[in-house]
């Protein structure tokens, strides 16, 4: 069975639980085997890593750690609200996710 993530690849996401809870940001990598999401600016780790190749520098890195796609709600592009998604299926046969408040087209 597929495993299905709500939002996409460069959505813009409300996080609702954890440490960085009422955070907007952008979906910048999704794996919906896990179902986890990379989201900008939100979750961020520290990373030690070690120099690799002569000229290269070591040091600490921070950058963003996944976290459950259940977490997150996606935010409408056009009423800027957190909103669930409902999906609509045309005549001929497009398919296009709506925002359940204000019932306009989700850009893709």
């Amino acid at each position: 069975m597929a495993n299905k993530v709500h939002v996409k690849k460069g959505d813009t996401v409300l996080v609702l639980s954890g440490k960085d809870k009422g955070k907007k940001g952008k979906v910048l990598e999704v794996n919906p085997a896990d179902q986890m999401v990379l989201v900008e600016g939100v979750n961020m780790t520290t990373k030690h890593v070690k120099p690799r190749g002569r000229y290269q520098q070591g040091g600490l890195v921070h950058q963003e750690s996944a976290i459950n796609s259940s977490k997150v709600m996606l935010v409408c592009s056009k009423c800027g609200k957190p909103t669930k998604i409902a999906k609509k299926v045309f005549e001929n046969g497009d398919k296009a996710r709506i925002c359940k408040k204000c019932e306009s087209e989700i850009d893709d």
